[in-house]
């Protein structure tokens, strides 16, 4: 095949500083008052938000912060729903609350369409991916899925203590992503790695920003490449030979695409995982009733996402105004917190509680709006398949010491380590 010269281009030395824009110094240091001075990165967010947001939704329901170069964080259901559906006041062009603001003239594609694409282009790069995510694709991967989690819990003999979230959940995404972009097994953990640092990216400097941006164009466009030369039938060929309004899509399009697949389908999926056996494990009860009763598991695992949900998105303050009784600036963060919005009790009844047979539970752990997110059906799937291969070959199983359980993600929380007992 002919080579394709969209991808002739080597974006080692081109464009790099175009991934972000800066305004204003990151801010460090531990949080005075999370109402007035907010940060994702204070470890007291990822060890436990909940209180934190609780506290917010009482007195400040909608808190701000100058860090960043100014952010805002809503905290009730009606608020986060409201931004997510307006794609007038509010842009997706910056997804990630950092210190580097994505330049406007990006839009309405974006780093990595389509999640942060807006109307009108939006509506046909998302599109151009459903076909890949519906609930007959996703179930052709369930086997597969199904026989790599019985495979992992196999190298788990002889062992008492296994971290789930290493051994377990963060493999699982891993291999599933790998596999339908058709990307190298052997490379599995190099881009498990370049995933999670990605997710991560609010806590580098522009300088380790931009280098790790570029390693990852870098790796990604030597196997676009070697895609290019040899087609196969995966979503990275599917993405070469895609077109939109008549036009084969842009290089940084493909490569910004396959960079969300990378981070949306890893480190999300896989907090959530490990944040659902973290329950079980510190929840006897929940668990000898799922042990007993495993038709019940496709409700928990939603109660699941809802009392945990692990993501959060950002959204940028398109131009100033005042909205609901604060005065926005353009390019202002917005950090909008589903697991606060899943925790409001005007919103749900016994919020603040985990009850697996909960029945109305409209929660929005995939988020809401135009950018709900489309690989919901393949999230369910694996949370599903690994819950049930847990609960199937280890039933019985504990903290191995609470205190040993490390949190982390500025964006998708989840446990980066979860030591359980399970013998």
């Amino acid at each position: 095949m002919a080579v394709d010269d969209r991808f002739n281009k080597d974006f080692r030395h081109t464009d790099r500083d175009r991934f972000h824009v800066s305004r204003g110094e990151i801010v460090t240091g531990p949080v005075t008052d999370w109402a007035t001075d907010f940060s994702h990165l204070d470890p007291r967010w990822a060890e436990d938000p909940f209180p934190i947001m609780d506290d917010l939704r009482q007195r400040c329901p909608i808190a701000h912060t100058d860090r960043f170069g100014g952010a805002w964080l809503p905290t009730l259901y009606e608020d986060v729903a409201a931004i997510a559906y307006d794609t007038d006041h509010f842009s997706s062009l910056g997804t990630n609350l950092s210190e580097f603001r994505p330049p406007r003239d990006l839009a309405p594609i974006g780093e990595a369409p389509p999640i942060t694409s807006d109307p009108p282009f939006h509506h046909g790069a998302r599109k151009l991916l459903l076909p890949a995510f519906t609930k007959t694709a996703v179930a052709k991967l369930e086997p597969g899925t199904r026989a790599f989690c019985h495979s992992l819990i196999d190298g788990f003999k002889g062992r008492d203590v296994v971290d789930a979230a290493h051994d377990y959940a963060q493999q699982i995404p891993s291999r599933v992503i790998g596999d339908m972009l058709g990307l190298p097994p052997e490379d599995r953990q190099r881009f498990h790695e370049l995933a999670t640092k990605l997710e991560g990216e609010g806590k580098q400097s522009r300088e380790e920003r931009i280098e790790h941006m570029g390693r990852v164009f870098i790796y990604l466009l030597a196997e676009v490449n070697k895609h290019v030369e040899q087609p196969r039938d995966d979503l990275i060929s599917y993405l070469l030979n895609a077109e939109l309004h008549g036009r084969k899509l842009e290089p940084n399009h493909v490569i910004g695409t396959i960079m969300l697949l990378l981070i949306a389908g890893i480190s999300t999926t896989y907090s959530a995982i490990g944040t659902s056996l973290w329950h079980l494990a510190g929840h006897p009860q929940d668990r000898e009733r799922l042990v007993a009763e495993p038709e019940l598991l496709p409700t928990a695992l939603e109660e699941f996402l809802r009392a945990y949900a692990p993501v959060t998105m950002a959204r940028l303050v398109k131009d100033d105004m005042h909205w609901r009784g604060v005065d926005m600036k353009a390019d202002d963060w917005i950090l909008l917190s589903f697991p606060a919005a899943n925790r409001d009790p005007a919103q749900f009844d016994r919020a603040d509680e985990v009850v697996i047979d909960r029945e109305a539970n409209r929660h929005a752990a995939f988020g809401l709006g135009i950018h709900r997110c489309l690989g919901s059906h393949l999230a369910r799937m694996e949370l599903r398949v690994a819950l049930e291969v847990w609960l199937e070959r280890v039933p019985e199983f504990s903290l191995q010491n609470p205190a040993t359980v490390a949190w982390g993600g500025t964006q998708a929380r989840g446990p980066k380590t979860l030591p359980l007992r399970i013998r």
